[in-house]
C-alpha cells in the first residue's frame, strides 16, 4: 500500500485545516519543563489531559505537580537522562490527575535548547487509552483495505492516485508506487480513462456515489484477455466537510459478466428455436421452407444463409448423398443481412452448380457431419466457394466465420444449411453448431414434407391433365374455348373437369364437374366418371336422364360426390337443354342483351343416390355464348358466394372478345394467388 498527501495540505506552510486533525482527537498535549524542572509551557491540551489550568501549573515543579511520591525518583531519572544525553524518551508512565486519580499516558520527551544554550526538555503526551484507541482503529483501517479482496483506490482532487491496496495492485499488475502521484490515464491508458475521470469528477463536484460503472479492456495483469470491472466511486470528505478526494473501489466482474453473457445467449437460442418452430414450415412448398429457414437464422446466427438441397434429391431419384465424388446442388434460398459481397459469391434461388468432392458443402453431405471453421483463411475460403472468382468476393466482403450443417429428414440428407459471418467479429463455435443443428434438423422434416406433397402434387396434375380432353373439337355452329388450373395449394389438386363431347345430328354435349375431394384419387375418380359421361352422352339420352345414370355410378364410388352440370346444344332449334347435379348455375351472355345466371332446378350431387334431375330449355341463339365454371373460379374465404356470383356476371357483361381472351380475363380477375381449388372453365358461342 502507497500513500501521499491531499493537495492544499502537506508541504504548505501557514495553510489552516478546517476541522479536527488526528492531534485533536487524541488530545496531544504539550508540556515545556526548564532545567530545574520547572514548567514553563502549558498547552490548553495539558489541561484538559491532567486537569490543572496553566495559572495552577506554570512555575511549579513538574514531578510534584502530576506524579505520585512512589513514582517520583524514577520520574526524575528519566529527566535527567534526557536532559543530560540528548536522546528522547517514549513510553507509558502513571501520571496523577488533578482529581487524585491515577492514569497512564503515554509520552514522548526530547531535549530542547534555546538561543543562549539554556536546556529543556519538552513532554508530548496523550491518554493511553486514546492512543491505544486510535493505533485499534488504524490497525483495523489498514487490514480492512490491505486484506479486501476488492481493488480499493483514493484519488485527490485533482484525480492522482494517493493510496492503492493490494487487491488493486493485483488488478492493474502494476506495483503501488507506480500508481502513487499519477493519473487514472497514465497507469492504464488502454482502458476508457476519459471515461471514468469524468464520473470521478461528477462525484467530486456532486457528492453524489456511483455505483456498478462498468469497466471493459485489458491490464498488464492480462494482457491477452479482456476482462470487465465493476467500479463504484464515492466522495472523501475531512472534517467540516473538508473534501479530501474520491474513492473507488473495484471488482473483477469478468466471469459474472461472461455468464450473463452465456445465459443470455441461451435465451436468445431459445427464442431463435421457438421462432423457427413458428414461421419455418408453414406451407408445403419447398423453396418456400427453405426461405424461411434462411430469413430465420439471419442476422441472430449468421450474416449470410443459403439453403442448397441436391438436385437428385428434388428429383426423387435416389435415397441419399454418395460417400464420395462431386455433387449437384439446387440454391433454394439466399439471405444477407446487409449488402455484402458474399451475397453474389452464393449460387442464386433456382440455379444448380455443381461442387466438387473437396468443396465443404460437399463433405457435409457425405458424412452427414456439420462442418466448421471458426476462422477462415484464403484455403478455406477456396473450399467453400463454388470458383475461385466467388472466393474472391468473399476475401472482399471479409467472411472469416463458416458452418455448414447437413439437412436430414428420415435418415435421408437432403442437402446443407450454408452460414457465413462477415459483421458479426465472433467466429462460429460449438454452441452455434447445436443451435444450427437443430434448426436445420426441424426444417428438414418440413422441406422433405414438402417435395413429397409436391411430388403428389404433381402426379395429380399430371393424371389431371392426361384425363381432361385436348383443344376442344371444332363442331358445326359453336365455338368453344377452355381452361383447367389445378389449385396452387400443395395438395389440393385432382376433382375438376370439363368436357365437349360431339353428338349426332351436330349436336355438342357441354360437361363441367367437381369431384369432392383431391389428390391423385379425386384426380382417378373424375377420370372415370368422365368416361361414363361420354358413354351415356352417345346414347342420345336427355341431360336430366345422363346425370341419373352418373348418379347411380358415383353411388358405387368410395365416399366420393361430385357435382356436375350436363347441357347439349342443338344448333338446329337454337337451343340448349341442360340439367344440374348439386353444380352452381352457368351464366348465358345473350348477344343483344345483358349477361344473366341461368335458372335451373338443382338437383342432388352425383352419389348422394336417389336423387331427381330435370332438364331445363335454354334459348341459345347465334352471337349468344354459355360459361360453365367450377366453384374454384369464384370461392373465396371472404366474400359471400353470391357477391362474386354478380361479379362474374358483370365481368361478362364486358367481355365480349374473342373466347380465348375471355377465359384469360376471367382468370386474371377472380383467381388469387394461393388458391384452394382447382378450377375448369368453358366458355361456348353460337355461330349459327
Amino acid at each position: 500500500m502507497t500513500a501521499g498527501s491531499f493537495p492544499g495540505t502537506a508541504g504548505r506552510v501557514g495553510v489552516p485545516l478546517d476541522g479536527e486533525g488526528l492531534l485533536d482527537v487524541l488530545g496531544v498535549a504539550a508540556v515545556v519543563v526548564d532545567a530545574r524542572g520547572r514548567i514553563v509551557l502549558w498547552s490548553p491540551q495539558a489541561e484538559s489531559l491532567f486537569g490543572f489550568g496553566a495559572d495552577e501549573a506554570l512555575g511549579r515543579y513538574v514531578a510534584r505537580l502530576i506524579v505520585d511520591e512512589e513514582h517520583r525518583e524514577e520520574a526524575v531519572r528519566l529527566f535527567a537522562e534526557v536532559l543530560a544525553g540528548g536522546a528522547s524518551w517514549s513510553g507509558t508512565f502513571p501520571v496523577r490527575h488533578k482529581d487524585g486519580t491515577v492514569r497512564p499516558v503515554e509520552f514522548r520527551n526530547m531535549r530542547l535548547t534555546d538561543d543562549l544554550g539554556g536546556l529543556y526538555a519538552l513532554g508530548i503526551a496523550a491518554d493511553r487509552s486514546a492512543v491505544e484507541r486510535a493505533e485499534a482503529e488504524l490497525a483495523l483501517s489498514d487490514r480492512l483495505v490491505s486484506q479486501s479482496p476488492t481493488g480499493l483506490a483514493v484519488l485527490d482532487t485533482e484525480l492522482r492516485f494517493v493510496l492503492v491496496n493490494p487487491a488493486l495492485e493485483r488488478i492493474n499488475g502494476i506495483a503501488a508506487a507506480l500508481h502513487s502521484g499519477r493519473r487514472f490515464s497514465d497507469v492504464l491508458p488502454g482502458l476508457d480513462a476519459p471515461a471514468l475521470e469524468e464520473a470521478m469528477r461528477t462525484v467530486l463536484a456532486s457528492g453524489t456515489p456511483l455505483f456498478d460503472l462498468s469497466l471493459t479492456g485489458r491490464t498488464p495483469a492480462d494482457p491477452d484477455r479482456d476482462h470487465v470491472w465493476s467500479v463504484s466511486l464515492y466522495r472523501l470528505e475531512g472534517g467540516e466537510r473538508r473534501i479530501l478526494g474520491v474513492a473507488a473501489s473495484v471488482t473483477d466482474v469478468t466471469e459474472r459478466h461472461r455468464a450473463d453473457a452465456e445465459a443470455d445467449r441461451a435465451r436468445r437460442r431459445l427464442a431463435l428455436v421457438a421462432e423457427a418452430s413458428a414461421r419455418v414450415g408453414t406451407t408445403l412448398e419447398v423453396e418456400r421452407t427453405a426461405d424461411e429457414l434462411a430469413s430465420v437464422v439471419v442476422p441472430e446466427l449468421a450474416d449470410v444463409a443459403a439453403v442448397d438441397v441436391l438436385d437428385s434429391v428434388l428429383a426423387l431419384r435416389r435415397p441419399g448423398a454418395p460417400e464420395r465424388g462431386p455433387e449437384l446442388f439446387r440454391a433454394l434460398a439466399v439471405k444477407a443481412a446487409g449488402p455484402t459481397e458474399a451475397l453474389p459469391a452464393a449460387d442464386p434461388p433456382g440455379e444448380v452448380a455443381m461442387y466438387g468432392a473437396d468443396r465443404l458443402v460437399t463433405r457435409c453431405v457425405h458424412t452427414g457431419l456439420p462442418v466448421l471453421v471458426g476462422r477462415a483463411g484464403p484455403d478455406d475460403l477456396d473450399r467453400i466457394a463454388r470458383s475461385p472468382e466467388a472466393a474472391e468476393m468473399l476475401a472482399a466482403a471479409g467472411v472469416h466465420s463458416y458452418l455448414a450443417v447437413p439437412l436430414i429428414a428420415r435418415g435421408e440428407v437432403l442437402g446443407a444449411l450454408d452460414l457465413k459471418r462477415d459483421r458479426n467479429p465472433l467466429p462460429f463455435d460449438g454452441d452455434d453448431v447445436l443451435l444450427a443443428t437443430e434448426l436445420a434438423a426441424r426444417a428438414a422434416v418440413s422441406i422433405d414434407n414438402a417435395r413429397w406433397y409436391q411430388s403428389v402434387r404433381n402426379s395429380a396434375v399430371t393424371l389431371q391433365r392426361s384425363l381432361l380432353p385436348g383443344v376442344p373439337p371444332e363442331r358445326a355452329g359453336l365455338e368453344v374455348a377452355a381452361r383447367y388450373q389445378p389449385a396452387q395449394a400443395s395438395s389440393e389438386v385432382g376433382g375438376d373437369w370439363y368436357d365437349v363431347i360431339p353428338l349426332p345430328d351436330d349436336k355438342t354435349a357441354l360437361v363441367v364437374g367437381d369431384v369432392m375431394g383431391s389428390g391423385i384419387d379425386a384426380a382417378a375418380t373424375m377420370g372415370r366418371l368422365r368416361t361414363a359421361t361420354c358413354a351415356f352422352a352417345d346414347l342420345d339420352l336427355s341431360p336430366a336422364q345422363v346425370l341419373r345414370h352418373l348418379d347411380r355410378i358415383t353411388a358405387g364410388l368410395e365416399h366420393y360426390i361430385a357435382t356436375c352440370l350436363f347441357a347439349v346444344h342443338d344448333p338446329v332449334r337454337g337451343r340448349c337443354r341442360i340439367a344440374n347435379a348439386g353444380h352452381l348455375p352457368p351464366v348465358r351472355v345473350p348477344a343483344d342483351g345483358p349477361a344473366e345466371l341461368v335458372r335451373l332446378s338443382t338437383g342432388v350431387p352425383l352419389g348422394v343416390g336417389g336423387g331427381s334431375f330435370r332438364t331445363a330449355r335454354v334459348p341459345f341463339r347465334p352471337g349468344d355464348r354459355l360459361v360453365l365454371f367450377t366453384d374454384g373460379l369464384i370461392e373465396t374465404r371472404d366474400e359471400a358466394i353470391d357477391d362474386r356470383l354478380a361479379l362474374l356476371v358483370g365481368l361478362l357483361d364486358e367481355a365480349r372478345g374473342p373466347l380465348e381472351e375471355t377465359c384469360d380475363q376471367l382468370l386474371r380477375a377472380l383467381r388469387r394467388p394461393g388458391a384452394p381449388d382447382d378450377v375448369a372453365l368453358l366458355v361456348a358461342r353460337s355461330t349459327g
